[in-house]
C-alpha cells in the first residue's frame, strides 16, 4: 500500500487525480481518480460519515480513454442515501462524459457494456491519533510511488458571465467609447471538430471571448457532444485538410499600451502589475495549448493518440481558467479601476517568439514551451506566491496556488509526450540527450537556477534534464513576422 496522506487533506474537494510513477520504468505513469463521497444528507462530511466513501479507480474510461474525473456520480443505494441495499445490483457509479458508460466505483463493472475499469483498494489507518489514507498499488510490477495528488477543480472566475451556450451572447469587459462590445461564442458556421475549434479560438482576439470559446469547446469535448478531433482524413473525404492556424494570434486594439508604466512600482500597484503580467502570459498560454493541437497534424510527427489531444484540451481549459481568475483579481484589487488590457500596464509577446521558433517541430515545441518555459514557471511561482503572502494578499495567494498546482500537470504533459515521441523514432531517441539538443538549438542563453527540484521531479524532470543547460540560438526565425503580426500592439521584447 502507498501512503497518500492525512484524510483531512481530502476534505477540500470530492475528487482528486493521483499520479503514480514506476521507478523501474520512467515512461510508466498511471493516472488514477480518487472519489471522496458522502451521504447526500450530510452537507459537511466528517471522518466518520465518509469512512466507507473513498474510492479509487483508473482515471480514463476503458472504452476510448476519456478523462472520467468530471463524470457524473450516480448513487443507486436506497435513492442515493449512501446506505442500504443496492438497486438492481448497482451501487455508486461514475458515468463517462463521452458515451455515458457507467462504472461501479467499487468493482469497476459496467452495467451497459462488457467493459470493466480497474479499481484499487483504499484504507484508512490510525497513526498517532490521525487518520492516514493508503491506496493500493498496481500489482503488475514493483516500484510504484505517488508523485502527485491534485484536486479536481473547474472553478472559473465570472468575469464576463457564465459560459454561454450556442444561442447566448456575452460581453467583453474591454470598453470602447463607453459601450460594451457584444460577441457570440459559437461562430457561423459552427466548428465540427476540435481542430476547427482550435483555429477559431486562435483567431479570436478578445481575451474574454477566447476564454468563453475555450470553455465551451472543452465542455463539448468533456461531455462527449464533440468527439471528432479532426486530425485524420474524414470518411469519404480523402482530400480533407485541417484548417490552418494563424502564424501569430491576433489581439484586440484595446490591448494597446495607452500610457507608460512608471519605472518604480510599490504597494498595490506593484501587485497589480505582477498580476497583469501573469494574466498576459496566461492569454498567450491559451493560444499555445490550442496551437499545439492543430499546428502539427499534417506533419510527420502529427499522428498522435487521442490522449495527446485530451491532455492539451485540458491544458487550454486550465490556462483559460487561470486568465479569468487573474483578470477578476485585478478588478477586485483595484476596486474596478483597472481591467486587464485597458492600457494601464504593458503587454508582452515574448512567449510567442518561442512558438515561432518551434513551429516546424512538435518535439521542439514540447521541449521549449512545456519543459523549459513552463518548468521555469515552477521555479518562480513559489517565490511570487511568497511575495504576495508577505503583503498579506491572501486572495491573490489562493489564485496563484491554483495556477501553480495546474502548471505542474502541464509540465508533466510536456514530458510525457516528449518522451513518447522520442520512443517512436527508429532507433528510439534518448529523451535527456534529445531535450538538451533541442534547447541548444532553440533557446538563447543559460538556464540558471535556483530550480524547484521537487516540483520538477513530480513533473518527470530529473536533474539530468536541466543541470548545466545552455542554448546557442542566435535569434528567433520569424521575429519579423511576430512584430508585423502584432504591429498594433506595443510589445516589449
Amino acid at each position: 500500500m502507498l501512503k497518500l496522506g492525512p484524510y483531512t487533506s481530502l476534505l477540500t474537494h470530492t475528487r482528486f487525480k493521483v499520479l503514480l510513477r514506476n521507478s523501474n520504468d520512467s515512461e510508466k505513469d498511471l493516472s488514477l481518480i480518487l472519489f471522496r463521497l458522502s451521504p447526500s444528507n450530510s452537507s459537511v462530511p466528517s471522518s466518520t460519515t465518509a469512512r466507507k466513501e473513498l474510492y479509487l479507480m483508473q482515471g480514463t474510461c476503458p472504452h476510448m480513454g476519456a478523462d472520467i474525473s468530471l463524470g457524473d456520480i450516480e448513487d443507486f443505494r436506497d435513492g442515493g442515501s449512501g446506505e442500504g441495499e443496492e438497486e438492481d445490483g448497482l451501487g455508486v457509479v461514475v458515468v463517462c462524459p463521452w458515451h455515458r458508460y457507467d462504472f461501479d466505483v467499487r468493482t469497476g463493472i459496467s452495467q451497459l457494456s462488457r467493459l470493466r475499469a480497474c479499481v484499487y483498494r483504499v484504507d484508512l489507518r490510525d497513526e498517532q491519533g490521525e487518520e492516514i489514507v493508503y491506496i493500493e498499488a498496481p500489482t503488475d510490477s514493483p516500484g510504484w510511488t505517488i508523485v502527485e495528488t491534485k484536486a479536481v477543480s473547474e472553478a472559473f472566475a465570472d468575469v464576463s458571465g457564465p459560459s454561454p451556450n450556442k444561442d447566448q451572447e456575452s460581453s467583453s469587459p474591454l470598453v470602447e467609447d463607453e459601450k460594451e462590445v457584444q460577441f457570440t461564442v459559437v461562430p457561423e458556421p459552427e466548428p465540427q471538430t476540435m481542430i476547427e475549434w482550435a483555429v477559431v479560438i486562435l483567431n479570436t482576439g478578445d481575451p474574454w471571448l477566447k476564454v468563453s470559446r475555450t470553455r465551451h469547446a472543452s465542455d463539448l469535448y468533456q461531455s462527449g457532444q464533440l468527439t471528432e478531433i479532426g486530425d485524420k482524413p474524414q470518411i469519404g473525404s480523402p482530400e480533407y485538410k485541417p484548417p490552418t492556424p494563424p502564424l501569430v494570434p491576433p489581439r484586440t486594439e484595446k490591448a494597446y499600451i495607452k500610457k507608460p508604466t512608471p519605472p518604480s512600482l510599490s504597494g498595490k500597484k506593484s501587485r497589480l502589475s505582477a498580476l497583469h503580467a501573469l494574466a498576459n502570459i496566461e492569454q498567450w498560454a491559451i493560444d499555445l495549448a490550442w496551437d499545439i493541437i492543430v499546428r502539427y497534424v499534417s506533419s510527420s510527427e502529427g499522428d498522435m493518440p487521442e490522449a495527446f489531444y485530451s491532455d492539451f484540451i485540458k491544458v487550454a481549459r486550465d490556462e483559460a481558467k487561470h486568465f479569468s481568475l487573474l483578470a477578476k483579481r485585478i478588478e477586485q484589487l483595484s476596486d474596478g479601476e483597472v481591467k486587464y488590457g485597458d492600457g494601464t500596464f504593458p503587454v508582452n509577446a515574448g512567449l510567442w517568439e518561442s512558438a515561432l521558433e518551434t513551429k516546424d517541430s512538435l518535439l521542439s515545441r514540447l521541449a521549449i514551451i512545456h519543459m523549459v518555459h513552463e518548468a521555469r514557471g515552477l521555479d518562480v511561482n513559489p517565490q511570487t506566491i511568497e511575495r504576495f503572502r508577505r503583503m498579506k494578499d491572501g486572495e491573490s495567494v489562493d489564485v496563484l496556488e491554483v495556477i501553480h498546482s495546474d502548471e505542474i500537470t502541464h509540465v508533466t504533459a510536456g514530458h510525457r509526450w516528449f518522451t513518447y515521441l522520442c520512443s517512436k523514432f527508429s532507433p528510439p531517441l534518448d529523451p535527456v540527450k534529445r531535450f538538451r539538443e533541442e534547447v541548444r538549438l532553440h533557446w538563447k542563453g543559460d538556464i540558471k537556477g535556483p530550480f524547484n527540484e521537487q516540483d520538477r521531479a513530480t513533473a518527470g524532470l530529473s536533474k539530468e534534464f536541466y543541470d548545466d543547460l545552455k542554448g546557442e540560438r542566435e535569434d528567433v526565425k520569424d521575429v519579423k513576422e511576430l512584430r508585423e503580426g502584432l504591429v498594433q500592439i506595443r510589445v516589449e521584447v
